[in-house]
């Protein structure tokens, strides 16, 4: 049986279940990414970019980590870990999750440049070192050679989720653009990206946790 089968439609189902909780873990980082970088902005000072861009990254991270945290919660039914909690135990995991996922965009990154596939493989090898992490407790090292091995034998399929979870991201990614298209320059920039984050990262975070747990569970079968 392929692991990757109903699992775009799983997400989704979770997804609309569980949607405003999955939302809220999400909203409560990107808003406070958002309102960092405004401040910044406004102070029109270097160290205070500096800062507020370190803070932004540091959030990037802890969202991952957090909303792993938070499917895993939710595969059950119900969401038993507060928002507090599911923020505290994504902190613990997130010097893995930042260092993992900043060698894992710089190898991808440099595949894309350079010959397109490489990275495309980088990215489906690579795909679940995030949950790999967060619910295994792995190394940020060791996780991209677990990623592998848990996607082995599934390469083609796990690429073909990536793939159509990118379009359906990019779908949203645009209609919000056209939703926010009359409002000002400014709160145009600070709504479109909090509203961005926090609607497609819980989906993305979905995805690859769901996708983690079925190729483990194939491994074990």
């Amino acid at each position: 049986m392929n692991p990757t089968d109903g699992v775009i439609q799983e997400a989704v189902d979770l997804y609309r279940k569980h949607f405003a909780h999955l939302f809220i873990v999400a909203l409560v980082i990107f808003a406070a990414i958002a309102a960092l970088q405004a401040l910044a902005a406004s102070a029109d000072s270097i160290l205070a970019l500096v800062i507020a861009s370190v803070l932004s990254v540091i959030g990037y991270f802890l969202v991952q980590a957090a909303l792993v945290e938070a499917v895993s919660d939710i595969r059950d039914g119900r969401a038993d870990l507060s928002i507090g909690d599911t923020l505290a135990r994504g902190a613990s995991k997130i010097v893995s999750v930042a260092v993992a996922s900043i060698l894992a965009g710089i190898a991808i990154g440099i595949g894309l440049v350079l010959l397109i596939i490489p990275g495309l493989v980088l990215l489906t090898w690579w795909a679940v070192i995030v949950p790999v992490i967060v619910l295994e407790r792995a190394g940020a090292i060791d996780s991209f050679s677990r990623s592998r091995e848990l996607v082995r034998g599934w390469d083609m399929k796990v690429f073909g989720v990536i793939v159509l979870e990118t379009l359906l991201l990019i779908g949203v990614s645009i209609i919000l653009g056209l939703l926010m298209a009359p409002l000002p320059d400014g709160p145009q920039t600070f709504m479109s990206n909090v509203l961005s984050g926090s609607l497609t990262g819980p989906f993305s975070a979905l995805i690859s946790t769901l996708l983690y747990f079925r190729l483990k569970g194939a491994r074990v079968s």
